[in-house]
């Protein structure tokens, strides 16, 4: 049978008709499933507008679970960790434990399988500078293991020492243990530097959810692993908001707008190190099948008096579910006084921003710390999509003064617990980012934070709802827009 130009034409339209039809029914059926309603919305949207371009890239990156190994190795280590846990005993359960507390402890140990612990020390690092010295310093009383974990490591001229202290120490016999995220690294300027400085040292180091599928090793490509950990010989450990990289992260756009980045980390002493070690341990043997369990024991006993108690609250794609969101909602609506929450971005999803607005509109005093700028366009427009919402149910929002960029990322409940980590308040950081939480327990940890807030106010503008209403229309509509694509994971 023979079909001449215009049939065959026809042929082909009515197939194409066909098949853009069988997708739309099919996306209808599948891209809902387990999806919150808005990211199932997003997407439909990008299939119906761009129906073979959003196939795609709905195949690359619409799963957001890690590989089915990785994920059987989390539930293994999670079993270890609830076998092996020690410091719960050290827990003061006082007059002064918030009633609410208790069943969010309990969620977060069925959630990531990490205790509460008592007996550990904390001490706040909000210079960029400084933190990155006492880090270095730290690596100098190392004796046994050094166990290195940030999302961004970098060799430049700012960092040199850090770098220089770890030689020092494989030198002097101490195993030294790195894992660095390989696509934000394989972004950062210095990268392959990085990695032939890390070698010379004598460093055993891998990538973390590494790209390569040459090599047979990948994964949806946006899923990263956005901890950052430091721990030595499981006795202290540091984690927080911040790189190891200059705080200008070495970007020509960054230089050009004079941006620079201010973050807080925190140097734990006590049991709860070993939770923080828990987490490197879990990641190093994702990424190289080697189990360091042997190298777990107690860490030393501290005296002082007003001891915290503490949480490790692991969060991320090789969980079922989201441990952090779920943290942060149940303390959320746990505030009874006041509730501060600093990102760099701010995208909730609707079950955040319900818990967030219904806190001020009870008569909580609810606070929001975000930059003045932006280092990242779209996140930066669709966070701008709340404020309204937020500024109309009472929620006070300060804009940390140009050109710093405001990364740390902590919340203060009361005068009583602070959650700290290397979360954001965004959905990426809720389903597609391996994070680290710590959720303390503590007047005096949550007063240091308290006056930590207090300076980043003294630098910030309030912005009001008279204001935030008069922006320009074309602003209006990229802050909506973006607000879509943020949905799209």
């Amino acid at each position: 049978m023979k079909f001449d130009g215009t049939t065959l034409a026809l042929v082909i339209g009515v197939l194409a008709v066909l098949i853009d039809f069988a997708v739309r029914v099919l996306s209808v059926i599948f891209v809902p499933r387990n999806r919150r309603p808005q990211t199932a919305t997003a997407w439909l949207l990008a299939i119906f507008f761009l129906p073979y371009f959003g196939i795609i890239l709905f195949w690359l990156i619409g799963s957001r679970h890690l590989p089915k190994k990785r994920r059987a190795k989390q539930r293994e280590i999670n079993q270890y960790i609830l076998e092996t846990t020690e410091g719960m005993d050290l827990v003061r359960r006082d007059h002064a434990w918030p009633t609410w507390l208790e069943p969010i402890v309990a969620l977060n140990r069925n959630l990531g399988a990490m205790p509460l612990v008592g007996g550990n020390r904390a001490t706040l690092h909000d210079d960029y500078d400084e933190s990155l010295t006492s880090m270095t310093a730290a690596l100098r009383q190392a004796e046994r293991y050094i166990h290195v974990e940030f999302y961004i490591l970098s060799l430049d001229r700012t960092t040199r020492p850090f770098f220089d202290e770890l030689e020092a120490a494989v030198k002097r016999g101490v195993t030294v243990r790195v894992l660095l995220d390989h696509i934000a690294n394989l972004r950062s300027k210095g990268y392959h530097r990085t990695l032939r400085r890390l070698t010379a040292i004598g460093a055993d180091w891998h990538l973390m959810l590494p790209v390569q599928p040459l090599r047979g090793k990948f994964q949806r490509p946006d899923l990263r692993n956005h901890r950052k950990i430091l721990i030595i010989d499981g006795i202290v450990g540091f984690t927080g908001s911040q790189n190891v990289i200059d705080k200008t992260y070495n970007k020509r756009g960054n230089l050009r707008r004079g941006l620079r980045w201010k973050d807080l980390m925190v140097r734990f002493e006590g049991p709860i190190v070993a939770g923080i070690n828990a987490l490197f341990v879990t990641d190093w043997y994702s990424e190289t099948n080697e189990l360091l369990l042997r190298e777990a024991e107690r860490a030393a006993v501290i005296t002082d008096s007003d001891l915290l108690d503490a949480q490790v609250v692991p969060s991320g794609p090789g969980f079922d579910g989201e441990n952090n969101l779920r943290l942060f909602n149940s303390l959320i609506y746990a505030a009874q006084q006041r509730l501060i929450i600093t990102t760099p971005y701010f995208v909730p999803d609707e079950s955040m921003f319900y818990a967030i607005t219904t806190a001020a509109q009870s008569g909580i005093d609810v606070q929001v710390f975000v930059s003045e700028i932006g280092d990242q366009a779209v996140v930066y427009h669709a966070q701008r999509s709340y404020y309204e919402g937020l500024l109309r149910a009472g929620v006070r929002i300060w804009l940390y003064r140009s050109p710093t960029i405001l990364h740390a990322k902590h919340i203060t409940i009361d005068d009583q617990v602070a959650v700290i980590g290397s979360s954001n308040m965004d959905m990426r950081s809720f389903s597609l980012d391996l994070e680290i939480s710590v959720m303390v327990r503590g007047s005096k940890f949550v007063q240091s934070l308290r006056r930590v807030e207090d300076s980043y106010r003294k630098r910030s503008r309030e912005l009001t709802l008279d204001e935030w209403m008069r922006r320009p229309l074309r602003s209006k509509v990229l802050d909506n827009v973006a607000r879509l694509t943020a949905a799209v994971q």
